[in-house]
């Protein structure tokens, strides 16, 4: 009989680094840091009713530690403090600068989440990352925006059949509750607002749609990028009349890339063909992008037949 022998100190030191080393790796603990707002309500160029409208929830939050807390509302309205605003339609119109501009307008830091920032592979990680979110932005005194929030927000999954489906509902349910209980701003933006679960568009007391630029934004945004400083000889007025259905961030692109160019060429000045190529380049990439539908049709079981029966004819199959 081999008596039993004792692992040596050295030895079992190895044994639990192998052990550790066999481990997956863990992800780096979340952190989230509030930062100054990059933009103002100045700065940024929307159609006037749509700036009236954030502009009233924006007071709204900015008086209600006057009314709830000094006049002493909050006693008989218990959840009123609760302000959430959902700013959604076309990407590219403003919707990401608006959450800056009010966030600047109340005189607050802006704490940006990104869901992409915050999910884990690791199954109940990502709802605890949305809860260390909301303690951050509490403990700053920021305001908490969820840009591209339909990743956060999108409807409950009825038929589980994963644990990847657990999780989707169980970070849905643990973001119910925090903004039951937030009694805060909290700003969503996105370009899916059909997404979005009906408990959660319950929960957000106001919904801003922002559209793509009318001719009178369209001249505003041409003559925000096309500087005095820059030579050129664009006609602003012809660009806005010519080319609608463009955002904000289009017409952006279009002068950036349009001076870049005019720069390599050794130009003397931004030539306004420069700019309609940009902008029609984007438009053409637009159309080729929508234009690219697939519908699938389950075959036909004389289909089927035929497709076999070809396939066999030219030696695919046996």
């Amino acid at each position: 009989m081999i008596p039993w022998k004792r692992k040596s100190p050295d030895a079992e030191e190895k044994a639990k680094e192998a052990l550790k080393a066999s481990e997956p790796p863990k992800e780096p603990p979340i952190e989230f840091f509030p930062e100054e707002p990059r933009y103002s309500f100045e700065e940024i160029i929307l159609p006037q009713s749509v700036k009236d409208k954030i502009l009233d929830v924006a007071n709204y939050a900015e008086n209600s530690k006057k009314v709830f807390e000094e006049w002493g509302l909050q006693t008989v309205y218990k959840q009123s403090r609760q302000i959430g605003i959902n700013l959604y339609g076309a990407p590219g119109t403003g919707k990401t600068m608006a959450a800056h501009a009010i966030a600047k307008h109340l005189g607050r830091k802006i704490l940006i989440v990104n869901y992409a920032d915050i999910e884990s592979k690791y199954v109940g990680e990502t709802p605890k990352n949305i809860r260390k979110a909301f303690e951050a932005a509490k403990a700053s005194n920021s305001i908490l925006f969820f840009d591209e929030a339909d990743a956060i927000l999108s409807k409950r999954v009825t038929n589980m059949t994963s644990a990847n489906d657990v999780s989707v509902n169980q970070t849905r349910s643990v973001m119910l509750m925090l903004m039951n209980d937030y009694q805060d701003f909290v700003i969503f933006a996105t370009n899916f607002i059909s997404n979005f679960d009906p408990a959660f568009m319950r929960r957000i007391s106001t919904h801003i749609e922002f559209k793509l630029p009318d001719l009178d934004c369209r001249k505003k945004l041409w003559r925000h990028y096309i500087l005095p400083t820059m030579p050129n000889n664009i006609d602003i007025d012809e660009l806005a009349e010519k080319y609608d259905g463009i955002s904000g961030s289009d017409i952006a692109n279009a002068v950036l890339m349009a001076a870049f160019k005019a720069a390599r060429q050794n130009a003397e000045l931004v030539d306004k063909s420069l700019v309609a190529e940009a902008i029609e380049s984007t438009l053409a990439s637009r159309e080729a992008n929508s234009g690219m539908k697939v519908t699938v049709r389950k075959a036909t079981p004389e289909e089927v037949k035929e497709i076999m029966a070809e396939q066999q004819k030219e030696g695919f199959t046996k």
